[in-house]
């Protein structure tokens, strides 16, 4: 999500919940406000962007970096193997591991910064029942597989949902984000079809049904043919609206896919 859009979001939901607002600000100084979330690589020039509706597309550029932050935890020998496994999840690169006492152990990682956001440190909490601590430092950019997932509702791209994915999980986040979206969006009068994208590949969809009248409720007796005329009546005035009509996605849509990564990641 752009840093701006994001923001914006954060200053409408500061007054309904303060937590999503410092979660919100929070990522935004680890993210956007300390280093560009990513560059990119156009022929033989780099170029710093935060927004991933300015992102080229893939044939107008030849690579995208990310920032790469090292971390060192600090555990309890008992819990080391728990710490490692959720490092690896998250496309942790090891580095070292030593013990610091008998019973304590440093464990160092290199992982991207985008990982390290969200719920990364709570589960370090939670995995160690609270004993371990962490600290990273930034170390630079790193060419990465990753790819602009875009998000398009009855055929419309939602700028503000834009995202940079890694290609693995390009996937479950585009899934989930569809669910999700297709839960909160009211219906409307016409069929409204949600899709994640990677350009033109549409790589995850739902739809949300179109609300139904009983045009047939006042029409008694068994003529067939004018029960069909009103049914095709009703098609063709369905179709006209899906073609002229916007849909408007509701505040607490965005809230909850502010928290959406940790279901996904």
């Amino acid at each position: 999500m752009p840093p701006l859009a994001l923001l914006e979001l954060a200053v409408k939901l500061f007054l309904l919940s303060a937590d999503y607002f410092i979660d919100i600000l929070l990522i935004m100084l680890l993210t956007w406000s300390l280093y560009p979330y990513f560059n990119y690589v156009l022929f033989f020039l780099k170029v710093e962007c935060s927004n991933p509706s300015l992102l080229p597309e893939p044939g107008q550029r030849r690579s995208i970096e990310e920032p790469f932050v090292k971390i060192e935890m600090l555990t309890p020998k008992d819990y080391i193997g728990s710490l490692m496994e959720l490092a690896q999840e998250r496309r942790g690169e090891f580095k070292e591991m030593k013990f610091i006492t008998e019973n304590r152990a440093s464990i160092t990682y290199k992982l991207p910064l985008a990982e390290m956001v969200g719920d990364f440190f709570d589960q370090l909490k939670s995995r160690s029942k609270g004993y371990a601590s962490m600290d990273y430092t930034f170390v630079g950019y790193k060419e990465s597989d990753l790819v602009k997932l875009d998000v398009q509702i009855n055929s419309d791209p939602v700028e503000p949902l834009a995202a940079i994915v890694h290609k693995d999980k390009a996937y479950a986040v585009g899934r989930a984000l569809t669910q999700k979206l297709k839960e909160l969006i009211p219906q409307q009068m016409f069929k409204v079809p949600i899709q994640a994208c990677i350009g033109s590949k549409v790589i995850a969809s739902e739809s949300i049904s179109a609300i139904r009248k009983d045009v047939l409720a006042k029409c008694y007796g068994g003529d067939i043919s004018r029960k069909k005329k009103l049914l095709k009546k009703q098609a063709e005035g369905k179709k006209r609206m899906k073609a002229i009509g916007k849909v408007d996605v509701p505040q607490e849509a965005f809230m909850a896919l502010l928290k959406l990564e940790k279901e996904v990641l």
